[in-house]
C-alpha cells in the first residue's frame, strides 16, 4: 500500500461516508473498533479484507495498515483505545459480533468525541466489558500469497456466480485440485467451499447496499435459488438480505 498516513491517535468519532468512498492506507499507534451503522464496510490489509455490516465491528490492532471501503451509504463509528488497552487480547484485525446494547454504546460514545466527563468515562468501561463479550466471526478474505492460488481466488472474485469444481478452476489455472486444495487450508485456514461462500457473502453484501434486488444478488452471487440464498445470509448475519436492504 503506497503513500501510507501515519496518524499516532487512532480516531474517535463518526462520519458519513458515499457509497464508494474510500480512506486512504494508514495506520494508528493504538487499537480502533470500526463500526458500521449502515452500510457496509470493507478493512483491507496486505493479509486481506475484512467486511461487516451492522451487527459487526471490525477490531484493527495498534500498528495495522488498513485502508477503508464504504459499499452504500455508511454511517462509520470509530473507537480509539490506547495501545496498552486490548480489551479482547488479539494481535491481528478480527469481524465482531455486535449485540443491540454494544451497538447502542458505539453510537453513544462516538457522538461526543471531546466530552471527558465521569459519564463518559464509565460508558467506555461498559462498552469495554462487552466488547470482551463478543463472538469473533469469520468474515475475512485472506489475501493469497501462492500465485496458483491468487489465480483461482481472481477467477472466483470476478464471476462470484462461477459454479466451476475446484478441480475445473485448477485446469483453467494450471495447478492440480489436490494442491489448490492443500494451498486453500494452509494460506487460508480453510476449505475451497468455505472460502467461496465467504467470497460470495462479501459479493453479496456490496451488492445489496447499492441496493440491488435479493433475487438478483442471490442470481449473480451464484446461489442456487434464492430461498438458498437467504438461508446461508440469515445463518451467517442473522437477519435476512431483505432487512439488510432496509438497513442500509
Amino acid at each position: 500500500m503506497p503513500d501510507i498516513r501515519h496518524t499516532p491517535k487512532a480516531p474517535t468519532g463518526a462520519q458519513n461516508l458515499a457509497a464508494g468512498q474510500r480512506i486512504d492506507a494508514h495506520r494508528h499507534d493504538e487499537h480502533q473498533i470500526v463500526y458500521a451503522g449502515s452500510g457496509v464496510l470493507a478493512v483491507t490489509t496486505d493479509a486481506g479484507t475484512w467486511f461487516a455490516p451492522g451487527t459487526r465491528a471490525i477490531w484493527v490492532p495498534a500498528g495495522t495498515v488498513h485502508a477503508h471501503r464504504a459499499h452504500g451509504h455508511l454511517d462509520l463509528h470509530l473507537v480509539g483505545l490506547p495501545a496498552d488497552d486490548n480489551p479482547l487480547g488479539l494481535d491481528n484485525p478480527t469481524v465482531l459480533a455486535v449485540s443491540p446494547l454494544l451497538r447502542e454504546l458505539i453510537l453513544a460514545y462516538t457522538r461526543d468525541p471531546d466530552d471527558d466527563s465521569p459519564e463518559r468515562h464509565r460508558l467506555l468501561a461498559v462498552l469495554r466489558d462487552q466488547l470482551r463479550a463478543s463472538p469473533q466471526q469469520p468474515l475475512r478474505l485472506p489475501t493469497a500469497t501462492d500465485p496458483r492460488l491468487a489465480a483461482v481466488c481472481d477467477l472466483v472474485h470476478t464471476d462470484p456466480a462461477d459454479v466451476r469444481t475446484l478441480a475445473a478452476l485448477g485446469a483453467a489455472t494450471g495447478a492440480s485440485e489436490r494442491t489448490l486444495s492443500r494451498l486453500f487450508r494452509r494460506e487460508f485456514g480453510m476449505t475451497f467451499p468455505q472460502w467461496r461462500t465467504q467470497s460470495r457473502l462479501y459479493h453479496a453484501l456490496r451488492m445489496l447496499a447499492d441496493g440491488m434486488p435479493v433475487t438478483t444478488v442471490a442470481h449473480r452471487c451464484g446461489w442456487s435459488s434464492t430461498s438458498a440464498f437467504i438461508d446461508v445470509f440469515r445463518r451467517s448475519f442473522g437477519y435476512t438480505p431483505g432487512t439488510h436492504n432496509r438497513r442500509s
